[in-house]
């Protein structure tokens, strides 16, 4: 983005409401704290309402400041697409889009949908990030990325859905477990096997540990672990790794694995979103971006969830 094309107090409100603190801004800035107080102040002064609230943990903006520095964000990444349209007119690079997602998607999916991406255009780059959830939002909320693909349970201010589709937490297993022959999984079952699970805070997790407590249900964890890529190779004959589709999409087309959906209405709860920042007009270039991923993941969501070894005992179900 070009903050330059700001004022010098529109630049250094920006510069404190991203840092939290005068003095984080002006390290950033190469000037005085007392410069970039006055200029706030003299901001403030002009606007007629406080955009801060000063306190110990520095400086938190106001419902006035939240709203100016959302409008300054789409400002801000509008010129930026207008200044990449003019390079393209002079021969420059084609464009980008900026992607944030969490692990889950990454190695896989993601992995997928930039090469099929990159096939069909060419000339454009493509900056992938991966981090937690709530990094996903932030990085949106701060203008550092275009498009955001996380599961979600709750709608989040300051973000709009481009897409949403359905999202169950399933059981995934290896063919010749023995659950793997129902058509879905009860929970009090799966609890009885070797559990590789999520960490506290991630949606599987927060869903598994709600259905638990409804039903009275106890586990002990054989695995945790915030990046299911490091667990999923870990899956031996009786264990049960909770995930996502898009997570185990390729293992369940090589028949690694199978995954089963739940019975519990809570695990059936969660939503996968592409998000992006509200009020922002997306570039063609990202909008053909979000297009290719609603295809992709609507692809995904028609597959069938892998065959059961031969042999597989059938479960007997729970329910009286």
């Amino acid at each position: 983005m070009h903050p330059s094309l700001l004022s010098i107090p529109m630049r250094y409100f920006m510069e404190v409401a991203q840092a939290g603190s005068v003095n984080q801004a002006a390290a950033r800035l190469f000037v005085a704290a007392s410069a970039v107080s006055r200029q706030i102040a003299k901001l403030e002064d002009g606007l007629g309402t406080p955009l801060f609230e000063r306190n110990r943990q520095g400086m938190v903006l106001t419902a006035a400041g939240q709203r100016l520095a959302g409008h300054l964000r789409n400002t801000l990444l509008d010129a930026d697409h207008v200044l990449e349209e003019v390079r393209s007119l002079g021969g420059q690079a084609a464009g980008r889009v900026r992607v944030c997602c969490t692990e889950g998607f990454a190695s896989g999916f993601m992995q997928a949908l930039m090469r099929d991406f990159r096939s069909a255009h060419p000339a454009a780059g493509i900056e992938l990030h991966v981090g937690a959830p709530d990094e996903v939002s932030q990085r949106l909320l701060r203008g550092e990325s275009d498009i955001g693909l996380k599961y979600v349970v709750a709608p989040e201010a300051g973000l709009r859905v481009e897409h949403t589709a359905p999202a169950p937490v399933l059981a995934v297993m290896l063919p010749g477990h023995p659950l793997a022959r129902g058509r879905q999984v009860e929970l009090a079952q799966a609890v009885r096997f070797p559990l590789l699970v999520a960490s506290p805070g991630v949606t599987a997790r927060q869903l598994l540990d709600l259905a638990c407590s409804a039903q009275g249900l106890q586990y002990r964890p054989l695995f945790v672990s915030n990046f299911s890529s490091v667990m999923l190779p870990l899956l031996r004959d009786r264990d049960i790794m909770l995930s996502g589709l898009l997570t185990v999409a390729q293992p369940i087309e090589a028949g690694t694995v199978v995954a089963r959906p739940f019975v519990e209405p809570v695990l059936q709860q969660r939503r996968l979103q592409a998000l992006s920042l509200e009020g922002r007009t997306l570039p063609p270039l990202v909008q053909a971006f979000v297009r290719q991923m609603v295809a992709a993941i609507g692809a995904q969501g028609r597959r069938k969830l892998g065959r059961a070894a031969r042999g597989a005992t059938k479960p007997v179900s729970l329910r009286r």
